[in-house]
């Protein structure tokens, strides 16, 4: 039997604002990534999350992006690479150690927002913030958007990796994401994200807006926690896959 992982970005509250509801999507989900501070989320936040994903038996994520909470971390920025490596061990260690006292493990490392967009292309820089975070962790699972530059650079550093692709994003003909800012980046039906996941992961391949198929590896699906219907969204996908004869599996 066919089978894909589904994960989704949370632990993205900070103090007494919520972001996302968390607690619903990990009772549907099999994988999350956790911010670790910079772009969103706190100490507080990371360890209620942390300890909620392992009571659910959740795989846990480092989720690191841009120091830049008003943001999200998606603004793009000027850094430094030796500074935005150093970023990446910082949330790293924080995840790891988060995660441990939760009684769990961060198994997997995600890129968020701004600086997942950039690295997707430019694989120098991939491969540069994924050796930083494979100095502390050799066996992390570094997921990289299927397809892009992220791929080639985790490939050429030998290191467990996983191909992932979006429910609710819309693809360019170079299998990277549709700029937020343009309309139809987003896809808030549930139905339609279902629909169109169950496509690509049946074709084995990103179908873009132009209609192009990018023949591409699927090993996770992700969903977005901070979108309006992320929790309904998610069910959908989940239901779709299923329903389809694909098993849904951790990392």
């Amino acid at each position: 039997m066919p089978h894909v992982d589904l994960n989704a970005d949370m632990g993205e509250s900070f103090g007494p604002w919520t972001m996302g509801d968390d607690a619903a999507l990990l009772e549907i989900v099999t994988s999350a990534n956790i911010a670790c501070g910079f772009h969103a989320g706190d100490p507080d936040v990371m360890a209620a999350t942390m300890a909620a994903a392992v009571a659910r038996g959740v795989g846990i994520g480092c989720h690191p992006g841009f120091a830049d909470l008003q943001g999200f971390g998606r603004r793009r920025m000027s850094v430094p690479v030796p500074s935005l490596c150093n970023a990446i061990r910082y949330q790293l260690g924080a995840a790891r150690a988060m995660a441990a006292a939760a009684g769990g493990t961060v198994r997997h490392f995600k890129l968020h927002g701004a600086l997942s967009n950039m690295a997707s292309e430019d694989g120098e820089l991939a491969r540069r913030l994924y050796d930083a975070a494979l100095g502390i962790d050799p066996d992390l699972v570094i997921m990289v958007l299927a397809a892009t530059p992220m791929q080639a650079a985790a490939e050429a550093l030998g290191c467990a990796w996983a191909a992932e692709i979006f429910a609710d994003r819309a693809y360019e003909d170079d299998a990277t994401l549709v700029d937020r800012s343009r309309p139809g980046a987003m896809i808030h039906d549930p139905d339609e994200a279902a629909e169109r996941i169950v496509r690509m992961v049946e074709a084995g391949a990103i179908l873009a807006v132009s209609g192009a198929r990018i023949e591409a590896r699927i090993d996770t699906i992700c969903l977005h926690g901070d979108t309006p219907g992320a929790v309904q969204s998610a069910a959908a996908v989940r239901r779709g896959l299923e329903a389809a004869g694909i098993e849904l599996r951790s990392l």
